[in-house]
């Protein structure tokens, strides 16, 4: 794979002595940098009075160097010790940086700038050094991520060590560089919180990589850290869980942080930098009651404040139960607010005694999490110079953001975001699929209402997040490349393409994105519809394999797609990529895809079994066999690069039953049929004949008819069709079923119409259809609509009893003023949700002047009680007195009034979490046949509406996004 990366200008890989000339001219010009060659080698100078940071990427570029090319260069300290070529790395006010760089080559306004970088060549600097290139940062970690910056440029990749990915060797490496200046990070701090850690990164570390300290401590923490500052992330919430002892129980942790300089906080739940789970002993400290042990809390807190007043920290202020859960020992909200009111006071009196005497210079953050966020909204006063940190529900949409007034508070605002997850209503701790699409609506809408000194973002265990953490890494540190969804297809498109080359890159992204969609759908942990806290046993899925065209089997034929193009690439990479293929994207697609298997075939064998089909006990069986696949692809997972990763994926964190192997009882239902026959949407018949959903003239659309084989039978059948007319098109004419074979047990035949033979035949309004075998005869009726011939071509129309139309689909989009429905192209289920805009907390009022969206469809039916639903993204109103609203106009009717906001954990909420979707339903009178119009009028920013679906019968909700009801020619 050739490797080659234009970030800021041209990196050149010299592989052959012919292009030695080109180069050695190149060299001599100023912004040619050879690094290695056949006559150069060069050197590495960092500023020994520098920060200890400096020292530690200078030996890290070093190594970066040898990966690429088996050349290690040696590190100096020393000016006078350096010749020829030489890197440069420090501070840009340093000494060692003034003798290479004046300062007065900056602006004053970047050395102010934060965590920012200068690239700078010199040609010439003295008598020995012929070249130096200077990498110069306005604090350490701005140093850093320009290293960093260089080693990616170079060929290596931030997950190189966490995901096995490989760099690509040369002989010769020549930089082409012009001066270039950094922007500062667009959020200040930027880091992850280790959560959840006990069924990867904690026994990983205990048992694989550290066993010394059988946890999660040092040697970890540093790989970590190298990590996040390879991302340009500056700051780490440690690990906090039972399993893993706490940050400070290892005095080296805390020396860690301060050499690699990142920040240190804590979670909503550890107050001032604590680890209640392991640091509060009951027994020996009483209660974690600040009404009954005031003292011995306090005390606490005191302790590690004095311990921690040199590190670089966050605290974390206020206070809330020993291990996420509400304060003990009060009774309402108000007395809540009361003792928080004097916990937030001691704890500014601790950190102006012991850190900094004017308190509002110590970084201090208050997490308005869970039922912090009642407190706050029934008034809870926060001193303005706190950082308000937001969060989202736990399963990815931000509760609430700052408000215009909060929004001027001098300690600024941020967010604290989930993209794994332990709690009610379900875990997600196994896979990571949070959609990219939803991590980039709620993060841009946070930035942009200003939410943006400081980000963390949950990532569980590190790995399998790899992506997304890079992502939302990527966001904060320049938001301004995000402003756009169509910025993740080109994310996803370069992230790959970096690792795995051009050849590959664009396949593969496609498939994540494919991946992470069917997530947005149903997230692999969510398959067995089943909740936890309290756990519920497993239930049957809503995907109904005989409505919406076979739900059931298009989301495996859905996933058998990518997971056979994930085995096309498989076969051809080379073996230096197979690991970090494994990782970044087999392991998830092929795990997922084998979950949903195992769960959907389940659904299609206890359904199955009551229409008597013999194939039931296949689709047992292939369950059956998809839990083992899973079992199989986590023990290779655990073997990777000869065990490195042992330990680190558990297909079943906490043991919930989503993740056991199902029991599957199948009640044989006799059938005295001959031949099985199964019509599609028909669960019912009509004297016998069972009936077809209605074809429209000229739609291409077509129905199925399965044929199967009774489970009761033991004999060989064969099936036909008899006498079928010409006007009816039939993908096969007839079947043998033969009862060993365990593979065809049923047949599944499209019905669809000839047109022109259909006018030709005299335009009959129905037919029948017979199917026939030795002894066997059944009648299937079908029926043509011609409601729509005169309707315009591509219309959306209502057919056997449901319109569907998504929300890009409007005859008109009229703004009003600065307010409008934008298009985000890509997100949600339809890929083409419409957002209220601009995201301010402007409420309009209950009329018409505001922006509308107008849509037309049409209906065959009159029904006075007809269902319309509409179908949100499920966000939640940006500040903590907004709504989700929208206002809906059926024709000429009443305007109505709805309301997609949810309160707290309640029933509505876990639904809408688990698939995704907020749905309201309005009745609709339809009081004439033919065109009807739907306007639905913007009430507050923010809402993003993504299908509509009208109802004129009873018909069963589709569970999986159902194609728009559209005449296709």
């Amino acid at each position: 794979m050739k490797y080659l990366i234009t970030i800021f200008s041209l990196i050149f890989l010299i592989q052959s002595n012919q292009a030695f000339n080109l180069q050695k001219k190149k060299s001599e010009e100023k912004g040619a940098f050879e690094i290695v060659s056949s006559h150069s080698k060069a050197v590495i100078l960092y500023d020994k009075k520098g920060s200890p940071l400096d020292s530690i990427v200078a030996n890290l570029l070093a190594e970066d160097i040898f990966k690429v090319t088996q050349y290690k260069p040696q590190v100096l300290t020393e000016v006078k010790q350096a010749n020829g070529n030489v890197i440069v790395i420090g501070n840009i006010g340093s000494e060692l940086i003034k003798t290479f760089v004046n300062k007065k080559s900056v602006t004053a306004a970047f050395l102010k700038q934060w965590e920012s970088y200068v690239y700078r060549t010199v040609l010439n600097p003295n008598k020995k050094i012929k070249k130096a290139f200077v990498i110069a940062g306005t604090n350490a970690r701005g140093t850093a991520f320009g290293v960093f910056d260089l080693s990616k440029k170079i060929g290596v990749s931030p997950w190189n060590w966490w995901s096995d990915v490989p760099v690509v060797s040369q002989k010769e490496l020549v930089l082409s560089q012009e001066d270039f200046q950094s922007k500062p990070p667009s959020v200040k701090f930027r880091g992850i919180f280790l959560n959840d850690e006990d069924w990867g990164l904690q026994p990983w570390a205990a048992k694989t990589f550290e066993p010394e300290t059988k946890d999660i401590g040092p040697k970890t923490y540093s790989k970590i850290f190298e990590l996040l500052l390879r991302l340009k992330a500056n700051t780490v919430w440690p690990a906090m869980h039972p399993s893993t002892k706490a940050f400070f129980h290892y005095p080296e942790n805390a020396k860690m942080a301060t050499l690699y300089e990142i920040v240190l906080g804590t979670s909503h739940a550890e107050p001032m930098l604590s680890n209640n789970v392991d640091e509060w002993n009951e027994k020996i400290m009483g209660r974690f009651n600040y009404k009954t042990n005031k003292d011995n809390v306090f005390k606490y807190w005191e302790d590690r404040v004095k311990e921690a007043k040199n590190i670089d920290g966050f605290y974390t202020i206020g206070m809330r139960g020993v291990h996420d859960s509400g304060m003990e020992g009060v009774k309402n909200n108000d007395e809540a607010i009361a003792v928080l009111n004097e916990v937030i006071q001691d704890q500014r009196g601790l950190l102006q005694k012991y850190i900094n005497p004017d308190v509002a210079k110590v970084p201090q953050v208050f997490t308005v999490y869970k039922e912090v966020l009642d407190l706050y909204k029934n008034g809870l006063k926060v001193p303005d110079d706190i950082t308000l940190v937001w969060t989202d529900d736990n399963y990815g949409y931000i509760r609430s953001l700052s408000n215009a007034q909060e929004q001027k508070r001098s300690g600024g605002a941020g967010v604290y975001y989930h993209i794994s997850y332990w709690g009610r209503p379900h875990d997600y701790l196994w896979l990571s699929t949070t959609n990219p699409y939803l991590i980039q609506e709620e993060m841009m809408k946070a930035f942009n209402l200003n939410n943006k000194n400081i980000w963390i973002l949950n990532v569980g265990d590190i790995k399998p997040a790899e992506y997304n953490t890079q992502l939302f890494m990527d966001m904060a540190f320049d938001a301004g490349k995000f402003q756009e969804t169509k910025a993740i297809k080109e994310h996803q498109k370069q992230f790959y393409t970096e690792i795995f080359g051009d050849k590959n890159g664009q396949q593969i992204g496609d498939i994540q994105s494919e991946y992470y969609q069917l997530a947005f759908e149903r997230k692999p942990e969510f398959m067995a519809w089943s909740q936890t806290e309290p756990t519920t046993p497993i239930f049957n899925t809503a995907y109904n394999p005989l409505v919406n065209g076979d739900e059931i089997q298009q989301r495996l034929d859905a996933y058998a797609k990518i997971t056979q193009e994930v085995g096309g690439i498989e076969k051809q990479l080379p073996e230096n990529l197979q690991s970090a293929f494994t990782q970044l994207v087999g392991y998830p697609v092929k795990a997922s895809a084998a979950m949903n298997a195992k769960f959907l075939y389940r659904d299609k064998a206890l359904v199955y079994i009551q229409q008597g089909r013999k194939s039931a006990i296949l689709y047992k069986e292939k369950a059956n066999e998809a839990y083992e696949n899973i079992v199989k692809l986590t023990k290779d997972y655990n073997e990777l690069n000869n065990g490195k990763w042992n330990g680190f994926m558990d297909m079943k964190p906490r043991k919930l039953p989503v993740f056991e192997n199902p029991e599957i009882n199948l009640n044989t239902v006799s059938s005295k049929e001959i031949i099985g026959v199964s019509v599609e949407d028909t669960l019912t018949t009509k004297e016998g004949i069972q009936i077809l959903p209605t074809f429209y003239v000229k739609d291409s659309v077509s129905h199925f008819i399965d044929v199967f084989f009774p489970e009761s039978k033991n004999a060989s059948l064969k099936w036909k069709f008899k006498s079928l007319p010409n006007w009816i098109k039939a993908s096969a004419l007839s079947g043998l079923f033969f009862p060993d074979d365990n593979v065809l047990l049923e047949q599944r035949i499209q019905l669809s119409i000839d047109w022109k033979n259909w006018e030709k035949a005299g335009k009959p309004n129905a037919g029948n259809v017979m199917i026939e075998g030795d002894g066997f005869e059944k009648k299937i009726q079908l029926t043509i609509s011609d409601s729509y011939a005169n309707v315009p071509q591509n219309a959306i129309v209502e057919k056997n009893g449901t319109a569907v139309l998504y929300a890009d689909s409007f005859v008109k989009n009229l703004p009003f003023g600065n307010l409008k429905w934008a298009l985000q192209k890509g997100f949600g289920h339809s890929k083409s949700v419409m957002q209220a805009q601009p995201l301010t907390n402007q409420i309009l009022p209950d009329d018409k002047k505001t922006a509308v969206l107008e849509y037309e469809l049409f209906t065959e039916t009159n029904n006075d009680k007809a269902l319309l639903s509409l179908v949100a993204i499920p966000t939640h109103p940006l500040t903590t007195d907004g709504d989700v609203r929208v206002m809906v106009q059926w024709n000429e009717e009443s305007i109505q009034m709805v309301n997609f906001k949810t309160e707290g954990r309640s029933k509505t909420w876990k639904e809408n979490v688990f698939r995704n979707k907020a749905i309201q339903y309005i009745k609709v009178p339809i009081r004439r046949k033919g065109k009807q119009k739907l306007k639905i009028f913007m009430v507050d920013a923010g809402v993003l509406l993504d299908y509509m679906v009208l109802q004129t019968k009873q018909n069963t909700f589709p569970y999986k996004l159902p194609e728009e009801t559209r005449l296709k020619n």
